[in-house]
């Protein structure tokens, strides 16, 4: 049960937390430790000026003056025991000029952040003042630093994803094409050789039935060699009328299908034209037909509904047969996927790849219901 929920992407994607995790914490741990040192300097800073000001005039003023004069990382504004504003450090001189309330904003965003450290000056009357203190750019380049690291971790995932899918992509449609081709290849042998016995055969008038029968298998067999052929390379699309050619591959199909099985064709236009490879979109039709077919089990409905909009043409195929778990909607469309007991689950792959790839269209599942059918759609650029 875990091994189908953990996979390399799984792996991935827990590194990259653990990762992101530890760096929060790890940077929350310095964050604090950055602001309990700054306090401790803002309040060695207010000492100094304390001392300045009380110490005795032959006193030594080198150090505390030092520490006043060095402090230019932490923001600071003085106020008096009603929080007027009377002096201020290490803030933007040019904002203050140009916005009178800026002083006033910053003194609020400093009470939200630390509080403030307060020093006596007298009794009575009671003088004291107040001096707030916001964070310095080191500390918030710290606390901004995970979300920095989470977007270049994030980043980095999607960039690994996204190659990683190029290229299998790659791998996957030089294994589809290299597997066309052979099959192509290995066709053509038989069906050349049946081609002559057909010919011999015809030259007795009492095999002609037979030799007619095999042509037909022998044209069958060539149309199969053709489609594969096409799939190893870049077919030539051209305009042709898509009605038609649903409407000769529903008849085809009816001729195989037991007398329980109703196929019906729907249309809103006699004339449907669509820029297709017809070897290769009879095929598609063919394999939803055949799937329809053995959903169905022998019996039951199958439609095919075309209808032309203003750039596309519709095609729905719907039977009404045992239909598709929601589960496996989005995995049928995957090579090798299949519910048969016979099969190698090539076919609707194949036809997605006809479709998406070669024709520029969709081909996806429209609709589902388990013990009720299941609707493919076909769109098509007119």
């Amino acid at each position: 049960m875990l091994g189908q929920y953990f996979n390399w992407r799984t792996l991935l994607a827990i590194i990259a937390i653990g990762i992101v995790t530890g760096t929060i914490f790890y940077s929350n741990y310095l964050a604090d430790k950055i602001a309990v040192d700054e306090r401790l300097k803002v309040e060695q800073w207010v000492e100094a000026g304390r001392f300045l000001i009380m110490a005795p005039i032959d006193a030594d003023t080198k150090l505390p003056s030092l520490i006043r004069n060095e402090q230019k990382s932490i923001p600071i504004i003085e106020t008096d025991e009603k929080d007027s504003i009377v002096s201020y450090i290490n803030i933007d001189s040019s904002k203050i000029a140009n916005d009178p309330g800026y002083l006033a904003s910053k003194l609020k965003e400093f009470k939200g952040q630390n509080q403030p450290i307060i020093l006596e000056i007298s009794k009575d009357p009671l003088l004291i003042n107040k001096y707030y203190f916001g964070h310095s750019a080191l500390l918030q380049q710290v606390r901004y630093y995970p979300m920095v690291q989470l977007f270049i971790v994030a980043l980095f995932i999607i960039i690994t994803i996204f190659s990683l899918q190029i290229r299998n992509k790659s791998t996957q449609n030089q294994v589809w094409a290299g597997m066309a081709k052979e099959t192509a290849h290995q066709l053509g042998t038989p069906v050349s050789s049946l081609q002559g016995w057909v010919e011999m055969l015809k030259e007795e008038n009492a095999q002609s039935q037979i030799a007619t029968e095999i042509e037909k298998d022998v044209q069958r067999l060539r149309l199969v060699s053709d489609r594969f052929g096409k799939i190893g390379s870049t077919p030539q699309l051209e305009p042709n009328n898509v009605v038609r050619q649903v409407e000769e591959m529903v008849e085809y199909i009816r001729k195989r299908a037991t007398g329980k099985v109703h196929l019906e064709v729907k249309k809103n236009k006699a004339d449907m034209i669509a820029a297709v490879s017809p070897p290769l979109f009879d095929w598609v039709i063919e394999n939803l037909l055949k799937n329809a077919l053995d959903a169905m089990d022998g019996k039951g409905n199958i439609t095919v509904d075309m209808h032309e909009e203003e750039r596309t043409i519709i095609i729905d195929v719907t039977d009404t047969g045992k239909g598709i778990v929601s589960q496996n909607i989005n995995r049928v469309f995957k090579p090798g996927f299949t519910t048969k007991k016979r099969g190698w689950g090539l076919g609707l792959s194949l036809s997605k790849r006809i479709i998406e790839q070669y024709h520029k269209g969709q081909l996806y599942v429209k609709h589902s219901e388990p013990g009720k059918g299941t609707t493919f759609r076909i769109v098509l650029k007119k």
